[in-house]
């Protein structure tokens, strides 16, 4: 399991031209699987994501999670995160985990993030537009594998 999370001042995202969903003041995080995620991964990527430090404190230095801010989430299925380039110029997605064991781990995911950190989707599989203003910019990539 991948996630790439952004800090942002908003986020947001739209599916045939209407706004779907949006936050302010938080993640906005893509998130990809590859076969042999397991609960234990999502679990493993929730706790790094709700801890992570990345937020300004009062005296400017990133000290404060999300949870310490209030903030929110807008979590995106991106299968293209485990694109393999290693040959030639067309990536290949063979390493993403295919639709319907992906949609059950992005599923179990998002619930239990919005257990702790209020946290909005976008479509699992829609031609998605996202939109969002970087804070920072803050950006942080965090693979279930490297644990």
């Amino acid at each position: 399991m991948k996630v790439i999370i952004q800090r942002v001042k908003e986020s947001s995202v739209s599916i045939n031209n209407e706004v779907y969903n949006s936050i302010n003041n938080g993640f906005m995080i893509l998130v990809g699987f590859t076969e042999g995620d397991t609960s234990i991964d999502i679990d493993y990527i929730i706790k790094k994501i709700v801890n992570l430090r990345i937020f300004d404190d009062e005296s400017g230095i990133m000290n404060k999670s999300i949870i310490d801010v209030g903030g929110s989430i807008l979590s995106i299925s991106q299968f293209t995160l485990y694109a393999d380039t290693k040959k030639g110029n067309r990536p290949s997605y063979i390493k993403a985990l295919k639709g319907e064991l992906s949609t059950k781990l992005y599923d179990e995911f998002n619930e239990k993030l919005n257990k702790i950190v209020p946290t909005k989707t976008g479509i699992f599989g829609a031609d998605m537009k996202v939109s969002l203003i970087n804070d920072g910019p803050v950006t942080i990539i965090i693979d279930s594998k490297d644990k």
